[in-house]
Order: C-alpha cells, then structure tokens, then sequence
C-alpha cells in the first residue's frame, strides 16, 4: 500500500494511477471512500472483494461538479433543486442511470445510480484529477464500520493507495431516490429529513 497526504502534487500522482486501474482510499467530508475508475470493470471487481460483499448492491459515484453529474444520471427538476441546495455536501442522490459505459458492478444491474458531489477539497482534487467521476463507497469491509480516519482505513486489506487526508466528520451521507417526481429517503444521514423537506416545500 502507498500512502500519501494531500498536497496537489500527490493527488495528480494518485490519479494517474487510478486512471490505470489501482483502487484508492481517501477523505472526504463524511467518512473515508473506497475507490477506482468506475469504467474499469476489472479495478471494481477489487473493490468488491476489498469489501467482501457480491454484486447485488449498488455503490455511488462522487462527482466533482453538476455537470459530471449530469452525464452519470437523469437529472430532473426536483433532483437538480436538491443537488443545488446540498451539493457540495452529504446528499447522495439516485437518479436513472444515464452514462452505459460505467461498470455493471457499480450499478449491480439497478438502471440507477447514486451520486453526489463531497465537500472536501482533496477529494473534489482527487475526483476532478481522475476525470470528474470516482466510485465513492464507503472504506470498509462490509457489515462494519466506515473508515472515519486514516488510521482506521489503514486496516483495511487488499487496495492500492491511501490518501490520509485527516479526520473525517464521520457522519455518513443521507440517500435518497427521486423517481418520477417522487422522493424516497433510502438512509437518513447528515442531512436531516427536515432540510430536505424544506426544499422541496419552496420548489415543488
């Protein structure tokens, strides 16, 4: 495993290497992500097997602007209100997914995807360095704990690169569905129902 911190000079180093395969942990504004080029079918079969899990449940990808997200997803109204009121930040928003070429692995075959752009300045370097787009599950074996520091990812066995990009806040992202208008929230995280249903009192 290579380790490095933040600086600008390592990021563009990671992501050269994650554009040609390797799997990277890194911070970001929640907890830790696990990561790799969402094209590379092969380099997300790791991530699977670092987490232990089969392919029956979806990862999300980080983005590092609307636009990237926008090529991932089917973006409609209440969805971009939603990503233009939390994003950055800990909303993870599934939309239909738009973009065929990403990996069936990512997807676990739903025709959907989750996305969200962090607010995390080494991440948003990390995502935009490695082409705008980067899966973004959680660093952790599956049925445990997300990674909230370098420390606590570095147990983790099997990938390539650790960014150590300090403490996390450790609060995981909130998910939700939008699907033909209507909004279903799949996990409740740092964003509380309350503020979303807010939003949508204003815009719907």
């Amino acid at each position: 495993m290579l380790r490095f911190d933040c600086r600008d000079s390592n990021v563009a180093v990671v992501a050269s290497q994650v554009r040609n395969g390797a799997t990277v942990v890194y911070p970001t504004d929640t907890v830790y992500g696990l990561g790799c080029d969402p094209y590379n079918d092969s380099a997300v079969e790791s991530i699977l097997k670092i987490k232990g899990r089969g392919e029956g449940k979806p990862m999300p990808l980080l983005c590092s602007s609307l636009t990237h997200a926008n090529k991932t997803g089917k973006f409609d109204e209440i969805s971009i209100k939603l990503a233009e009121k939390f994003w950055p930040g800990a909303l993870t928003i599934i939309v239909e997914l738009t973009d065929r070429r990403i990996s069936s692995r990512v997807t676990a075959g739903t025709g959907t995807i989750g996305v969200r752009i962090p607010d995390h300045r080494c991440a948003l370097k990390l995502i935009d360095a490695c082409g705008g787009v980067l899966v973004g599950t959680s660093a952790n074996r599956s049925g445990s704990a997300s990674a909230r520091t370098a420390k606590e990812a570095a147990t983790i066995k099997g990938f390539d690169i650790l960014i150590d990009g300090g403490k996390t806040s450790g609060t995981e992202s909130t998910v939700l569905r939008v699907n033909d208008s209507k909004i279903t929230i799949v996990r409740e995280g740092h964003v509380k129902r309350k503020e979303i249903e807010e939003v949508l009192t204003r815009y719907v």
